[in-house]
Parts: structure tokens; C-alpha cells; sequence
């Protein structure tokens, strides 16, 4: 089988890797912006999106993505799909593998799928997803995100990163934390300790009011409660209380720090303060940088030369 490169975790990419997407990115945010946001630089290439969990933002960033790059897509419906019928991972990889795909996006709810599908394939597997694991394309637009707020800065030595709420279940937490330590930054999980991984990938607290105050960055996470067991979390109101974003804490943010999340919210557990009202906000911003990050990715993996066939050096 032909070695592929493929984009599955921060760490399997490394440093050297992450920061020349970063730079990718910035070409692809400036196509983006274009007012014919397209470019041929994937024309004949196929990507198949196959998505095994519920997905809104992260399987339209990709078909997106892929477009604007002038890809061919194929998405999965895996509902209405011979899965159903029984057919395997395998025998469906394989099937769609031979229609030609070049590159597959798999979200899955089993960790490890990414890597056990690219033993079943000449194509390159981008994860968007495996489990509590990984989700290493949303770590590269969250860091690109905060880069472009601070200017570009190719290092984040010095900045203060508060991860608040489920990290235990959480793999963006996971791939978030890996990029942001590995570009400098000082990240501290914020949690219940029911909430925090097993084996601590960070320092911790229990207490958001010690640091809310003192953070560059706030970075917001859902509660996962589809992968909890129950008796996890304080009952009532209790976590709102404790580890929410309320408006007397956003009060207290520094007027430069910066609020992210990587959607979908629950609003009213762990953000009650309406977030467009926030001039910190980036949430918007990660959205739209998804598009740019996801592009920059296809582009390193598919992508024949340095350019993007307009012109544009990349």
C-alpha cells in the first residue's frame, strides 16, 4: 500500500508541521476573503466526508473547505447508508475507497478509527473526530485564531490559557491543550474533579474565580453529557455556579483576554452571559478560521505543488 501522510493528532503531525499550516492558513484566510472565494488547486481530487456522529460545524467546514478548493465531495448519509444493513467500517472504506476518493474525513465515536481505516486504504484520513481522543483540525484553527489576534505571533510563550469545563470527555480539550503547549503557552484545566482526565495532560484548578481574572485566553467547553455516566457534575445549579462564564465574571476578564469555544454551546451552563455582547469574543472568528485551517490542511495533504494554481505561492 502507497505511504500516505495523513492529519490525525497534533502530536503524529509535530511542531515543524503545525507551524508551516498555520502559515498555509494565512493563505487560505486570504483566499477565503476574495469576493470568488475558489481556487483550482484540488481539481480531480475526491474527498469523502464520513461522518459517524452528529456533526453542524465541522462537517460543513470541510465541505466548504473542500470546495473552495475546488475538490470533488462525497458525504456519507451513514442513517440511510448500507451500515444499516450491517456492512462493516471496512467493507464501506473499501467500497468508497474504490470510487476513487483521495482523502477521507472520518468522525467516529471509537478512538483509534482514524488509524484502523488507514489500513484499509491508499487514501489520506484527516480526523475530525475519534472519541475522547482527538480533533486535531479544530487544536490548528483554535491556534491560528489566537495567532491572528495576537498579531501573527509565531510563539505563544507567556500566554495564559484556562480550559473550563468537561475536559475529562472532551477531545478538543486534549488536542487544544497539545498545540497550545507545544507553541509555548502555559495552559491550566479548570474542572470539577470528576472532569478531569485520569492522567493530567496540564496543571489543574477547581476554581474558575482564581483565575478568570488573570487569563489571555478563556476557552469554554460543552458538557458532553452523551458521554457521561450520571453523578459527574454538581447537581442544580451548582456547575453554572462554579465553572460558568456569568456576567460577574465576564466583568472581571481582562479588557484584552480572549473567549473561545468550540461549539455547540449550551447556553445557560457553562456560558449564561450572551457571548456577542462580549468584545473578548472569538467564537465568530474560530468558525470562520475553521474554513481557512481545514483548506490548509486538504491543501498539504492533496495538494501537488507550492501554489494554488492562481498564482499564489503557498
Amino acid at each position: 500500500m502507497t505511504e500516505r501522510r495523513h492529519f490525525r493528532s497534533i502530536d503524529e503531525v509535530g511542531i515543524d508541521s503545525i507551524r508551516r499550516l498555520l502559515d498555509v492558513t494565512d493563505h487560505m484566510a486570504e483566499v477565503s476573503r476574495r469576493p470568488n472565494p475558489k481556487v483550482p488547486a484540488l481539481r480531480g481530487r475526491t474527498i469523502c466526508n464520513l461522518f459517524f456522529e452528529d456533526s453542524t460545524r465541522t462537517r460543513m467546514s470541510f465541505d466548504t473547505a473542500a470546495k473552495r478548493l475546488s475538490a470533488d465531495t462525497m458525504t456519507l448519509a451513514v442513517g440511510s447508508s448500507s451500515v444499516n444493513k450491517g456492512e462493516s467500517l471496512r467493507d464501506t472504506v473499501e467500497t468508497l475507497s474504490a470510487m476513487g476518493v483521495d482523502a477521507f474525513v472520518i468522525r467516529h465515536r471509537t478512538a483509534g478509527t482514524p488509524w484502523q481505516i488507514a489500513e484499509w486504504t491508499n487514501a489520506a484520513i484527516v480526523n475530525a473526530g475519534d472519541g475522547w481522543h482527538a480533533h486535531p483540525t479544530q487544536a490548528l484553527l483554535d491556534a491560528y485564531t489566537i495567532r491572528t489576534r495576537l498579531g501573527g505571533a509565531t510563539s505563544f510563550d507567556g500566554l495564559s490559557v484556562a480550559i473550563v469545563g468537561d475536559v475529562r470527555h472532551s477531545r478538543v480539550a486534549r488536542s487544544v491543550t497539545q498545540i497550545l503547549t507545544m507553541l509555548g503557552a502555559d495552559v491550566r484545566l479548570v474542572a470539577p474533579r470528576t472532569l478531569l482526565p485520569p492522567v493530567p495532560m496540564a496543571p489543574s484548578s477547581h476554581d474558575l474565580d482564581d483565575v478568570v481574572g488573570d487569563v489571555d485566553v478563556l476557552y469554554l467547553l460543552r458538557m458532553q453529557s452523551e458521554r457521561m455516566g450520571t453523578g459527574l457534575v454538581p447537581g442544580g445549579t451548582e456547575y453554572t455556579d462554579r465553572f460558568a462564564l456569568t456576567p460577574a465574571r465576564a466583568r472581571r476578564l481582562r479588557r484584552d483576554a480572549m473567549v473561545m469555544h468550540p461549539g455547540p454551546m449550551n447556553r445557560g451552563v457553562e456560558i449564561t452571559v450572551d457571548p456577542s455582547t462580549l468584545g473578548q469574543s472569538l467564537i465568530l472568528d474560530q468558525v470562520t478560521n475553521g474554513i481557512a485551517a481545514r483548506m490548509a490542511v486538504l491543501f498539504d495533504l492533496l495538494g501537488s505543488s507550492g501554489t494554488l494554481e492562481d498564482g499564489s505561492n503557498v
